[in-house]
């Protein structure tokens, strides 16, 4: 059996029918491995190409391998599998990408970076030359992307979704990459970051493609794949901080309203409002608990990174300490309830004064709610530590 000796550098490109420019991208790469002195590779992820893409980046001297998975995440993802590399360069083959300029890149490498970001954009020292990028995505798509990415996951990268990227085999490797589609981006940037991998950003320059058909990316579509990942990875945004924002208002505003009604310039705050208090506290509480379940499901998952979290959240909030609070929440809630139906026995079970009798039972229904669904989470959450443990 012979055994095949590690390259140093593998330049990775998924391709798609790119018959126009793969070409011209793996010349271009095995110059810039020549002229740095790199023993590496060109290796092509063909995702079922049917005009040629195979033959010709044989032919420019590209290995190939085949990825009948479709999308751009499952190309990327084989490709990383079969790399001789140690280091991975990955880059579109569509020649919107300079090859020859890979130098910055290996230089961050050795400098100990685990991933290696390219920058397009103006404000991390990129350039868009004219006609390269779509204005949507220039000035809304990638902006807003990137700086949701940079608000959930606390990651100083100036551009999230980039193509050129360098990267450490083994270390992306290890952080278990597992979409297929354009979102495959996303993930590899937040779970590096989520893993505590080096992260380095090297300015680039993005060129117009050289193809005569439309890109295969879809806009909308493929954003709306990129924010959703983004939202799913970040529970603590995506239902904690909206589940504290809501039950802190709707208790604060609540109470307020249990004594009386409160004026506000023309407006007139009372029962109606009360209502909407005790919805936004129930939606809220479950949106925390939601928070929790999503938290622990991914640790358990290995889709998030543990760091401790569980096993602090375990020692504070246990199941006697949560059915104990549920129990004290739900019998005040019932006490309510017999005040209002004692003032209901005041007045012979007839009319009753119609403020007044809502400011007692909207809070004794709210209140029976939180406890009923604070007892029932708190048995989910056991669940979920059970399974953990």
């Amino acid at each position: 059996m012979t055994l095949v000796e590690p390259l140093v550098l593998t330049v990775l490109m998924p391709c798609l029918d790119e018959a126009e420019t793969i070409a011209a991208c793996v010349r271009q790469a095995r110059a810039a491995l020549e002229t740095l002195g790199i023993r590496g590779e060109v290796l092509v992820a063909d995702n079922g190409s049917t005009d040629g893409s195979v033959e010709i980046a044989e032919k420019a001297g590209a290995r190939v391998v085949r990825v009948p998975e479709k999308g751009y995440g499952s190309a990327l993802r084989a490709g990383i599998e079969q790399a001789r590399g140690r280091w991975i360069v990955m880059g579109d083959a569509d020649a919107s990408y300079d090859f020859s300029s890979l130098a910055p890149f290996i230089e961050c490498l050795r400098e100990g970076s685990e991933l290696v970001m390219g920058c397009r954009m103006p404000r991390g020292g990129g350039r868009i030359l004219p006609g390269a990028m779509p204005w949507k995505h220039r000035w809304i798509g990638n902006p807003v992307l990137s700086f949701i990415g940079r608000l959930l996951f606390r990651i100083p990268v100036n551009d999230f979704h980039c193509g050129l990227r360098a990267f450490s085999r083994q270390a992306i490797s290890s952080i278990d990459l597992r979409t297929t589609g354009m979102e495959f981006a996303s993930e590899m940037v937040i779970k590096a970051s989520l893993a505590g991998l080096r992260i380095s950003e090297v300015p680039v320059t993005l060129h117009p493609d050289g193809r005569s058909r439309p890109p295969h990316l879809r806009s909308w579509r493929d954003g709306w794949r990129h924010l959703r990942f983004m939202l799913l990875f970040s529970p603590r945004w995506l239902f904690l901080v909206p589940g504290l924002i809501l039950t802190l208002l709707g208790l604060a505003l609540g109470l307020r309203l249990m004594v009386g009604p409160v004026r506000a310039g023309r407006f007139l705050l009372d029962t109606n409002t009360l209502l909407v208090c005790s919805m936004a506290t129930i939606v809220g509480l479950q949106l925390c608990f939601f928070g929790l379940f999503t938290r622990i499901f991914a640790i358990q998952a290995g889709l998030l990174p543990d760091a401790g979290i569980s096993n602090r959240f375990g020692r504070i909030y246990t199941l006697e300490r949560g059915v104990i609070a549920a129990f004290f929440v739900f019998v005040l809630g019932v006490g309510l309830m017999i005040r209002a139906l004692l003032a209901w026995a005041d007045v012979g079970f007839g009319q009753m004064s119609y403020p007044d009798s809502l400011r007692m039972v909207i809070p004794a229904v709210t209140l029976i709610t939180v406890g009923v669904q604070t007892a029932f989470s708190s048995f989910f959450l056991s669940v979920l530590s059970l399974a953990r443990k």
